[in-house]
């Protein structure tokens, strides 16, 4: 997944969110719009349809991140690379709030079906086709983009939106983690569908689209077996992440980062028991919220001690 301030450059600002293009995108650019001359009667088109497919993107990323902020998590960076685009979202770490903020990427595309079939039933009726050849077969280009992203999209591969979205739905019956841990699996299927496809097809692009999805599963599957270890291990009481409520699992699960040495932050006050160091941040193990430690206390602990 690329970076979105290395090898990046940062486009705009809105509604607290950055997007970033990554350098890549410049180049497979130059390739595609060369590489589709004679659709049209000057390239002015080609390039057009080019940007219509990054707008399309860019509304479908913003989908994600303004639905994530909806529902109360974290969302500020968009980046656009040739493989499409990333909004790196964090939303609560609960099923109906990942579900949304993943569902509402597809619900952008699918509220610009309507839109654009009308603007072509409208297009045709004015006599488009003929007067306005170009024009009219940018718009019906524009239109199978924008299906064929949302048909792509909801595939049920991870970390494909549709992937996460079947997660999301495990997720009320099995739990975060063997919800992850079922959608990665079922995500290395499509992967290995994805092999056969660029072999079969001779495809670049369904190669590194197959490479994308296998690191990604990789890492969900990795996620998922550290969930679940954690799930087992004994609670201290008294305290509770101050984001997903999780009581932190007793014993030396912490590094200090200075002198990297394992330790329990909860039996020691965020302190270092080997170098002193005091830390003003506790990650929690299972969201990744870093919040202080005093942000921890459990309500009834906190409740008891006044």
């Amino acid at each position: 997944m690329p970076s979105a301030r290395q090898s990046s450059i940062h486009l705009f600002c809105f509604s607290g969110i950055d997007v970033f293009l990554h350098w890549s995108w410049f180049v497979v650019a130059i390739f595609e719009i060369n590489g589709r001359t004679g659709r049209y009667s000057s390239i002015f088109w080609n390039v057009a349809e080019y940007l219509c497919l990054f707008i399309i993107v860019l509304l479908h990323e913003f989908g994600h991140a303004l639905a994530c902020r909806q529902v109360g998590g974290t969302a500020n960076r968009i980046v656009l690379w040739p493989l499409g685009g990333v909004a790196f979202v964090d939303p609560p770490p609960r099923a109906a709030a990942t579900l949304w903020a993943i569902a509402a990427g597809p619900l952008v595309n699918v509220a610009l079906l309507p839109a654009l079939t009308l603007l072509g039933f409208l297009a045709r009726s004015l006599g488009w086709p003929h007067a306005m050849p170009d024009l009219y077969a940018l718009l019906r280009a524009v239109w199978f983009i924008n299906l064929g992203l949302l048909l792509f999209n909801l595939l049920p591969i991870y970390p494909l939106d549709g992937g996460q979205i079947l997660r999301s739905l495990l997720w009320l019956v099995l739990g975060r983690a063997r919800s992850l841990m079922a959608a990665t699996l079922i995500g290395f299927l499509g992967v290995a569908g994805f092999i056969a496809l660029a072999v079969y097809a001779k495809s670049v692009w369904f190669a590194a689209l197959a490479v994308f999805m296998l690191m990604n599963c990789w890492g969900g599957l990795r996620h998922a077996q550290m969930l679940i270890r954690i799930a087992k291990l004994p609670r201290r009481p008294g305290f509770a992440c101050p984001n997903c409520q999780a009581e932190p699992p007793v014993g030396e699960r912490w590094k200090c980062a200075n002198c990297h040495q394992p330790f329990d932050t909860f039996a020691t006050q965020a302190v270092c028991p080997y170098c002193a160091a005091q830390f003003p941040l506790t990650r929690c193990l299972e969201c990744g919220t870093a919040r202080p430690i005093s942000d921890w206390i459990a309500p009834a602990a906190a409740h008891a001690h006044a």
